[in-house]
C-alpha cells in the first residue's frame, strides 16, 4: 500500500471501499456526465503532442486514455489515484485496450513522489479531497517542468448545481451529519474548491502563475429514468454521503427522503432521461519559468 498522509487516511479508506463500489454502480452516468466537462477542458487547454502528462485522481482512467490519444505514441500519460481498486481497474482496461503510452500508480498526491517532470497536469474532480490542498498543489507544481500547464476541472458552487444542492437540502431536513459513525468520510467534499478566490489563492501560495478560471455549464444525464436518478443522488454526492454515514439508522426516514428527492428531480425529466444543469470551473495555471539572470 502506498504511503498516505495521516489526514488523508480516512478519505483513502472511503475511496478504496464504499465509494469505489458506488461509483462503479453508477459509472455510465458518472463517466458520461463528467466526461463532457473534461472534454471542454481538454479542448480549451490541450496537452501537446509528445508531452509527458500526469492525470490526478484518474479514477476509472477514462481521462487518462483521452489524454493518451492527444499526446500520441511519442507522449506518455501517468494516472495516479489514492484508491488502489480504481488504479487496478484502470490498469486492467488500459492493458486490454493495448495502450503502450499509459501507466497507473497508487499514490497520495499530497505527499507522493510523483515522478516528474511533467509537461502537463490534468485532473477532473480529483483535487478537491485533499486535507491540505496547498501542500498537494505545491507537490504537483514541483513535479512540473518550468512553464508546464496544469488544467483542473472542479465543481462550482452548489447553487449552480441544483440537482445536488436540493437533494442535500432534503436530507438535511431530517438528518444532520452524524457525530459518530463507523463509515469513513470522503474528505473535504466535492465543493471544497467552488470559491474562485480561495482556489486562486491556494494556487498562488503553491507557486503557480497565470491562473485563470473559466465557467463551464453543461446539462448532464443523471439516469435513464427518475428512479435511476433518485438512486444516484441518494448514493453519491453530499446527500448520498450523509445517508451512507447514517447507514441502517436512517431506514425509518428513508422512504420520506426518497419521495421528496423524487419530487425535486421531476422537473429534470425529459424524453432522453433525467437531464440536469451542472456547473464547473475549468482552472488553468502555469508552473513558473525562472527569470533570466540580470547582467
Amino acid at each position: 500500500m502506498a504511503r498516505v498522509a495521516p489526514a488523508n487516511e480516512e478519505s483513502t479508506e472511503a475511496w478504496s471501499g464504499p465509494l469505489f463500489e458506488r461509483f462503479v454502480r453508477f459509472r455510465p452516468y458518472v463517466a458520461e456526465g463528467l466526461g463532457q466537462h473534461s472534454e471542454v477542458a481538454m479542448a480549451a487547454h490541450p496537452p501537446g503532442a509528445g508531452d509527458r502528462v500526469l492525470d490526478i485522481g484518474c479514477g476509472f482512467g477514462d481521462t487518462t486514455r483521452q489524454l493518451a490519444a492527444l499526446v500520441g505514441e511519442e507522449g506518455e500519460v501517468v494516472g495516479v489515484d489514492v484508491s488502489e481498486p480504481f488504479v487496478d481497474l484502470a490498469s486492467e482496461e488500459a492493458t486490454e485496450a493495448g495502450l503502450a503510452n499509459v501507466s497507473y500508480r497508487v499514490g497520495d498526491v499530497q505527499i507522493a513522489d510523483l515522478g516528474g517532470p511533467f509537461d502537463y497536469v490534468f485532473s477532473r474532480m480529483g483535487v478537491m479531497f485533499f486535507a491540505n490542498p496547498v501542500q498537494a498543489l505545491r507537490n504537483v507544481r514541483g513535479a512540473m517542468r518550468p512553464g508546464g500547464r496544469a488544467c483542473f476541472v472542479v465543481w462550482r458552487r452548489k447553487l449552480d448545481n441544483g440537482w445536488v444542492h436540493e437533494a442535500e437540502q432534503v436530507v438535511e431536513r431530517y438528518l444532520e451529519h452524524p457525530e459518530e459513525t463507523e463509515e469513513p468520510t470522503c474528505g473535504p467534499g466535492p465543493f471544497s474548491m467552488a470559491d474562485a478566490d480561495v482556489v486562486s489563492e491556494q494556487l498562488t501560495i503553491a507557486g503557480f502563475e497565470s491562473i485563470e478560471l473559466r465557467r463551464s455549464d453543461l446539462p448532464i444525464r443523471m439516469g435513464a429514468d427518475l428512479d435511476g436518478a433518485v438512486d444516484l443522488v441518494m448514493a453519491i454526492g453530499p446527500a448520498g454521503e450523509v445517508l451512507r454515514l447514517w447507514g441502517d439508522r436512517a431506514d425509518e426516514i428513508r422512504p420520506t427522503i426518497t419521495a421528496e428527492i423524487r419530487a425535486v428531480l421531476e422537473r429534470f425529466e425529459t424524453d432522453e432521461g433525467i437531464l440536469a444543469p451542472s456547473s464547473t470551473w475549468i482552472i488553468s495555471a502555469l508552473a513558473p519559468t525562472p527569470s533570466p539572470r540580470s547582467s
